[in-house]
């Protein structure tokens, strides 16, 4: 028998190495392609609370309360001409009333006028009350305040002291109140909040309480507004410059500011007026994980009540202020 070369069965050997190889390739190509795994559903992003629970007089519900609210008018005002200011500031008038509704004694309430925020102290409250406002020009005036509280029609007139709050020395005695709400009128000022904030720390008792509220610079809405790429400043208003927000405040800002006017701060929270609910939009769900660490600081409005328990610092906080000379700012 005669024996088959080498270097025959050593090419029958990569022949038959090579057609095996082909084999496989070709049932990889021929087997159906792997079905992936599910993906796992995108974690929701976390829910930021900027409501806060509202407080309400004993035996009223928020719908009655409303109910009064949409009923006011002023001299002689429309009815309905009010609503779109306090459907937007409701929440505030209630965090606001809650703030001081305990409290006893002489209270001077700035900036009073639609006179929402007055009904609520009037009726729910057992403080003495004074109203002051700014419309141009010092002096004083009267407006009849009517509304219908649970089918009952009612007149009130409301008096108030007139006066810039910005630039006039008020017109009260030294000490001579426990309770100075300055709501929503520190952002109007042009030039110095530190004289309004001096003279109610003049007026106050030892120990009296300053009740501020302001709209919060870096509320949830503004963050959203900012990332989609629209101004959040306050357009030029026909009222005049003290008719727009002229500056606002962030937490530090506004506590670092009452403490050097002589107040302590005993609460500072922040809280939505009315319903807004943004959780469901793309820019929500990829902005709200960075904002978990401020969640609590989110809200549309600052209420802060705070004492006078300290002499006011002198000169002008270098964090606020700037382009004064070098000797009247202090850190």
């Amino acid at each position: 028998m005669s024996r088959v070369p080498d270097q025959v069965r050593s090419v029958a050997r990569r022949a038959r190495t090579e057609a095996g190889r082909v084999v496989r390739r070709a049932r990889r190509a021929l087997a159906p392609a792997p079905v992936p795994a599910p993906a796992a559903p995108p974690e929701p992003p976390p829910r930021l609370e900027t409501a806060r629970a509202l407080p309400t007089p004993e035996g009223w519900s928020v719908e009655e309360l409303q109910a009064v609210m949409r009923s006011f008018t002023i001299d002689d005002s429309p009815p309905g001409a009010l609503d779109g200011y306090w459907q937007e500031a409701f929440g505030r008038f209630l965090h606001t009333w809650g703030l001081v509704r305990d409290e006893h004694g002489r209270l001077l309430e700035l900036g009073a006028n639609p006179y929402f925020l007055s009904w609520l102290l009037t009726r729910f409250t057992d403080l003495d009350l004074t109203f002051g406002n700014y419309f141009g020009a010092a002096g004083e005036i009267t407006q009849r305040l009517g509304l219908d509280e649970r089918g009952t029609a009612a007149e009130l007139e409301m008096r108030s002291d007139l006066f810039n709050m910005e630039e006039d020395a008020f017109p009260y005695e030294t000490a001579s109140f426990d309770v100075v709400l300055f709501c929503e009128i520190v952002e109007h000022l042009l030039m110095d909040p530190l004289h309004a904030l001096g003279e109610i720390h003049r007026i106050l008792q030892p120990g009296g309480a300053l009740v501020l509220t302001t709209p919060n610079a870096v509320r949830l809405e503004n963050v959203l507004a900012m990332v989609n790429g629209f101004n959040i400043y306050d357009p030029y208003s026909g009222f005049g410059p003290y008719g727009r927000h002229n500056r606002e405040y962030i937490r530090t800002e506004l506590v670092r500011l009452i403490e050097f006017a002589g107040f302590e701060v005993e609460v500072c929270f922040t809280a939505d007026s009315r319903p807004i609910d943004v959780t469901g939009t793309a820019t929500y769900a990829a902005v709200a994980p960075s904002l978990v660490a401020r969640s609590g600081d989110l809200g549309q409005y600052f209420f802060v009540k705070a004492r006078a328990t300290k002499p006011p610092r002198e000169g002008l906080p270098r964090f606020l202020f700037r382009s004064w000379p070098e000797d009247r700012l202090v850190d």
